[in-house]
């Protein structure tokens, strides 16, 4: 092996060092100064039967990580973390609504009282007869103010239309790489000891998990900020593989677009380009690029081989994730000094990734999120 230089050189992702879409800004604001300054609201996927073994809260949570909020909900059920579900990672340091489903009988749904304090709070409670699963939410709707703003308002204002209009880079926001990008380093060490055949303790599946989400956010932040640097990350290149917005329905690999059909989905936004989450691919897939495309990504990869290897190595199956994401109901106010936003995402898009392309912020370069 080759060493470890692809992660060693790449701390936190090198966030402020990814292409941007839009030139540098200069404007100036600060993020999160308080919990109430970002908010986020989970929106479910699907309705709730009202009948079945779950019951499904939804629960507001202040201070806390989506991990903390579900052991306190089973502590208070007496339930096991296997018993309970939810949709997807919250941020900690922000005012954040989000469903759990937990498996209960009618009888004990009185126990959740216990759950609550100034941290936590029940919202609402349905029956459902299935588990809340990772990824079944829709949408995630954001209200963020963005404090003591410096700078031309008009530019802010230009890049929020011209991000309405075409779409936001779908980076994975610092949070995945953990605090001062600890992620990464854990894993840069777990991969040094294993090229020395000292593999090191047994992860546990959380720790795994963990490990794999930043290798391959590391992989595809670096794809989508050299095809930016290319001005391709939203025109048609042969091979590309694209996916349908909203619910990531992957278009197969295409060699041409001769009738410029794909160019226009794209650039009404119905559609993206995709990119790598990279892993074990198990066998040749129409969803995989070719061509130009595939070129591009394994050049790419290629400066990460001692990640891509371990990844192969521990069994984590390819994917893709889209190069773009295009923010819903985006508006935006003034209040004094003050920037107010609001808008939805899809599953999985970051707000931090959005704001990047806007202003320079008050630690939201630092990767000190535990969630996104």
């Amino acid at each position: 092996m080759a060493g470890q230089p692809d992660l060693a050189d790449s701390s936190g992702s090198s966030w402020w060092n990814l292409s941007r879409l839009l030139p540098a800004p200069a404007n100036h604001a600060r993020l999160k100064h308080c919990a109430n300054d970002f908010q986020v609201r989970e929106e479910l996927g699907f309705d709730l039967t009202g009948a079945g073994e779950h019951l499904c809260v939804e629960v507001e949570k202040t201070g806390l990580t989506t991990l903390e909020a579900a052991r306190r909900l089973g502590a208070a059920a007496g339930l096991g973390q296997a018993d309970i579900g939810y949709a997807g990672m919250k941020d900690r340091n922000a005012r954040a609504s989000q469903w759990f489903s937990l498996r209960l009988a009618e009888s004990a749904d009185g126990r959740l009282a216990g759950a609550e304090d100034g941290s936590l709070r029940i919202l609402q409670a349905r029956r459902n007869a299935r588990k809340i699963r990772i990824g079944s939410h829709r949408h995630n709707h954001f209200l963020i103010r963005l404090r003591d703003f410096s700078g031309c308002r008009q530019d802010a204002e230009n890049r929020l239309r011209a991000l309405a209009g075409g779409g936001a880079p779908n980076y994975f926001g610092p949070q995945r790489f953990g605090m001062l990008a600890g992620n990464l380093e854990q894993l840069r060490q777990r991969i040094a000891r294993q090229a020395a055949g000292a593999p090191g303790r047994r992860l546990s599946r959380g720790e795994r998990s963990r490990l794999y989400s930043a290798a391959r956010a590391l992989l595809f932040n670096d794809l989508l900020s050299a095809r930016l640097a290319r001005g391709n990350w939203n025109r048609f290149v042969p091979g590309d593989v694209a996916a349908l917005d909203g619910s990531g329905r992957l278009i197969p690999a295409a060699e041409a677009d001769p009738a410029g059909e794909l160019q226009e989905r794209l650039d009404a936004l119905d559609t993206h380009l995709t990119g790598p989450l990279a892993g074990a691919k198990l066998s040749r897939s129409r969803y995989e690029t070719r061509a130009e495309a595939a070129d591009m990504e394994n050049a790419v990869l290629e400066n990460h081989a001692d990640t891509l290897a371990w990844l192969v190595r521990e069994g984590v199956e390819a994917g893709r994730r889209p190069l773009r994401f295009a923010p819903r109901e985006l508006r935006w106010s003034w209040n004094g000094d003050d920037l107010l936003l609001r808008f939805a995402l899809t599953r999985g898009a970051y707000a931090t990734s959005l704001i990047r392309e806007l202003c320079l912020t008050d630690g939201s370069e630092t990767g000190n999120e535990a969630e996104s």
